[in-house]
């Protein structure tokens, strides 16, 4: 039996693996939109892809589960993840970035349907707790990369965003050898047809609503970071732009702190998702307002809100599902949830790309809020009468 400071390092070094190569992407985005001679559409695409594995390959990680177990999918993520940041930078090659995007997106999108199943094998009784440390650790690889590589890693690598990329790939491949020495070894589980199974049961409403709620914020988080800086760039306050990342990734960190004593209360309860949902909208309207202060503002109370949905998300599949469930309910979860997020990035490229107008591409954004805030009280109260 795994001892729970054992097991909650673990699941926060996992969490951190989560993000720490696909957060490495928007500080270099203006480096490589300049060597590569991108349009905006094709910045979209670039800051969509990773949505549309996290969503397509979200079913396979689920039947690797089935058949390899949590563990060993979360190790193969984590490998194909460091593999494919690395890739990104051969060249430079506008094929190669793409290709390395798509196997570190393929190796996440693995990763995080492993991740609620072995919350409930390594801590099942404090299962709330455990996903607020798991996704606590998600949210410091999402802030590293954001604070650390402009002011640090671009100049520490003479401004080559190619090896940025291998930069952060090596704590990803160091997570991975962390995880192979000091998790437990458990007897896997006896087969059954139950154990088995894989594919999500996409005829559940719950699963509908729960990944349409967290596809909202992902598809406003992941457009946020794709646009914010060649956004600022365009209005000539390009200095703003590693504040403004920082200021969206470290917003997040309160909230997540907060969570972790207060998760399991807290997801059932209808007035947490709709202030949330309320201030994401507002911070958005911060964002695209007039004055700098605002932009820094708007971005933290994004952050801090949509970091608050995310973890009490999460927490749900393996609180309202049977252990034989959990890796199949999350996985649905998953697949629609960035089903819906990937349209949103390549909406807002279009939009900027046909009008010329830098707002554009926030108002598939504020269409996202307005539908999370009126989802909410729905998803919250199914949930509520089912787990009565």
């Amino acid at each position: 039996m795994i001892s729970p400071l054992r097991a909650f390092l673990l699941l926060w070094l996992a969490g951190a693996g989560l993000r720490l190569t696909i957060l490495a992407v928007p500080p270099v985005i203006p480096l490589i939109h300049d060597d590569l001679h991108l349009s905006e559409t094709a910045i979209g695409v670039l800051s969509g892809l990773p949505m549309v594995l996290f969503a397509g390959a979200a079913i396979a990680g689920s039947l690797m589960i089935a058949r390899l177990g949590a563990f060993t999918a979360l190790l193969i993520g984590l490998s194909l993840a460091a593999v494919g940041s690395v890739v990104r930078g051969i060249g430079p090659s506008i094929a190669m970035l793409y290709f390395g995007t798509i196997v570190t997106a393929f190796g996440v999108a693995v990763m995080q349907p492993s991740l609620p199943p072995l919350v409930r094998l390594w801590a099942p009784k404090r299962m709330g707790f455990a996903t607020a440390v798991y996704t606590n650790g998600l949210l410091i690889g999402e802030v590293l990369p954001a604070a650390l590589t402009i002011p640090l890693v671009l100049p520490l690598l003479h401004q080559s965003w190619q090896w940025s990329f291998t930069f952060w790939a090596v704590p990803v491949a160091a997570i991975a050898a962390v995880l192979l020495l000091f998790a437990p070894r458990t007897s896997p589980a006896p087969v059954t047809a139950a154990t088995r199974r894989w594919m999500p049961d996409f005829s559940d409403p719950l699963i509908w609503r729960i990944g349409l709620l967290l596809g909202g914020v992902n598809a406003t988080y992941f457009a946020l970071n794709g646009f914010l800086p060649d956004y600022l760039t365009r209005t000539g306050r390009p200095d703003l732009i590693h504040a403004a990342l920082t200021a969206l990734n470290l917003g997040q960190l309160p909230a997540s702190f907060l969570l972790l004593a207060s998760a399991e209360r807290m997801v059932r309860t209808v007035w947490s998702y709709l202030a949330c949902g309320a201030a994401c909208l507002a911070g958005i309207l911060a964002i695209v307002g007039p004055g700098n202060a605002w932009v820094i503002v708007g971005t933290a109370v994004w952050g801090c809100a949509g970091a608050a949905v995310l973890v009490l998300v999460l927490a749900l599949p393996p609180l309202i599902s049977p252990p034989e469930d959990v890796h199949r309910v999350s996985a649905g979860m998953f697949t629609i949830s960035y089903s819906c997020a990937v349209v949103v990035p390549i909406i807002s490229g279009l939009l900027w790309d046909v009008t010329g107008w830098t707002l554009a591409p926030f108002i598939p954004m504020v269409i996202c809020m307005l539908v999370l805030i009126g989802l909410a009280p729905t998803v919250v109260l199914r949930e509520k009468s089912q787990g009565g």
